[in-house]
């Protein structure tokens, strides 16, 4: 009998090893009700919306749009986003022609078509010796662009400020521009003609600071809002380029500081420069910044020697898995058997190994799919996923109400869609968590590993 005890202690140990698994906390009475679900992490380089490598691509006035397969192809990339930065050089003086407006107008059709989104910039030219537009003509242009915002939100993820100096990088103005004034009039337009809930980004912190009169980072009270101040987060072109990457900085443990506290709330995110006077920044040095200043999204295109020394010392596919959010189940404690009509507690904490929270409001589902009929019901959650924040447990507890689940047998699952009613049922646009075993690339909704008894 001794022998028989010990060889079925030894397979039971060895069949639990490396799956997620459903066990009792040591030391803790037994409680037969519930399940306590621990996950096992992914390693794998997953896709979400929204942050990751983008590809920078361009076009001037009245040019050719998007390709669709070459959009398409960009899940082999791991790639969900791009950037893309419209040239308006031909409407310097003139209202946008109808056919530019088209061009943008298939472009967001493609992109919503592939499964992709989009930061999008304008500018007036890719020179800094040549000419911008006026402020009137910036502001009609964008009154012209309002509707097609609007209409398209659904695919943008965010929007550089762009629109002044070469490149739209708020530089080399030949208008005037970079005054204080003009600067806060093209925010507040920017802000005036794109929904309330898209984001944009300034060149740089000091400039976030002068157009809204303030120096210390907002909090979550006004961080999770859609004020003006809650809209605007910021977009670094020469990252790592330079002690004070090309001029970014002021002062600059002072503004990073600053930075790594708004970025709980609004998105960094930009490319690599050529290094002068530093070196090309190494594996750790990369990777320290990107994590105190949560960059979200990267360049995948410039600059090509930084990108190879990533790639050269085998750092480049964990960037891949840290821009931006990574989330993932870490366990959960779940009753086995409720009462129809009745409530469920959902208790699960989800942690965010990522650089970066997510920026853009999500619809959190607790979906019930019957083990007999495979029928399924959707309980909309109040839990916000933005708050799952890097390095730091979310205790995800809610009071779900079973209105209108009949009595059966469930498997449960937790699916974070996209805010958009054209977008939700779109397994692209949904969130999957970094845990093996548990996506469903179907239904784009991540399974809990539990089953639960409505008697």
């Amino acid at each position: 009998m001794k022998f028989k005890f010990i060889t079925v202690l030894f397979l039971c140990i060895i069949i639990g090893c490396g799956n997620n698994s459903i066990d009792e906390e040591p030391g803790e009475p037994i409680d037969n009700t519930v399940s306590k679900i621990t996950y096992i992490a992914s390693s794998d380089v997953i896709s979400n919306p929204e942050r990751g490598f983008m590809h920078l691509w361009s076009v001037n006035s009245e040019g050719t749009p998007l390709n669709l397969v070459t959009l398409q192809d960009l899940k082999n990339e791991n790639v969900t986003i791009i950037n893309r930065l419209y040239y308006l050089e031909a409407f310097k003086n003139s209202d946008i022609s109808v056919a530019q407006l088209n061009l943008i107008k298939t472009d967001f059709e493609r992109l919503r078509s592939s499964g992709i989104k989009c930061i999008l910039r304008f500018a007036y030219n890719a020179n800094q010796n040549e000419t911008d537009a006026p402020l009137n003509i910036i502001e009609r242009h964008l009154d012209q662009l309002k509707p097609i915002f609007a209409d398209n939100a659904d695919v943008i993820a965010f929007v550089q400020a762009g629109f002044i100096g070469s490149w739209g990088e708020w530089y080399y103005t030949t208008n005037n521009l970079t005054t204080l004034e003009n600067k806060k009039a093209v925010i507040n337009k920017l802000l005036e003609v794109l929904p309330k809930e898209i984001k944009i980004q300034v060149r740089t912190p000091l400039y976030k600071q002068q157009v809204f009169n303030y120096t210390t980072a907002m909090g979550s009270d006004v961080g999770y809002g859609t004020s003006d101040i809650a809209r605007v987060g910021f977009h670094n072109d020469c990252f790592l380029a330079s002690a004070d990457d090309y001029g970014t900085y002021q002062n600059i443990s002072v503004e990073k500081n600053y930075i790594s506290k708004e970025a709980l709330y609004v998105p960094t995110g930009g490319e690599t420069c050529p290094p002068t006077n530093v070196p090309i920044a190494s594996c750790s040095v990369a990777e320290q910044e990107m994590k105190l200043l949560k960059w979200t999204y990267l360049n995948l295109d410039y600059y090509g020697p930084v990108l190879q020394e990533w790639r050269n010392n085998n750092c480049f596919i964990d960037f891949q898995k840290k821009l931006g959010y990574r989330l993932l189940l870490k366990s959960s404690s779940l009753k086995k058997e409720v009462t129809i009509n009745g409530n469920f507690e959902l208790n699960t904490i989800i942690d965010n190994v990522g650089f970066a929270p997510v920026y853009n409001t999500k619809k959190s589902i607790l979906i019930f799919k019957s083990v007999n009929d495979g029928n399924i019901y959707k309980k909309l959650l109040n839990f916000d996923i933005r708050k799952v924040i890097p390095d730091l447990d979310y205790d995800l507890k809610e009071s779900v109400n079973l209105s209108g689940i009949p009595a059966g047998k469930y498997k449960l699952f937790l699916k974070i869609e996209d805010r958009s009613v054209s977008l939700a049922e779109r397994p692209d646009y949904s969130i999957r968590l970094a845990n093996k075993d548990t996506w469903d690339s179907t239904e784009g909704i991540n399974d809990l590993l539990h089953t639960l008894s409505i008697n």
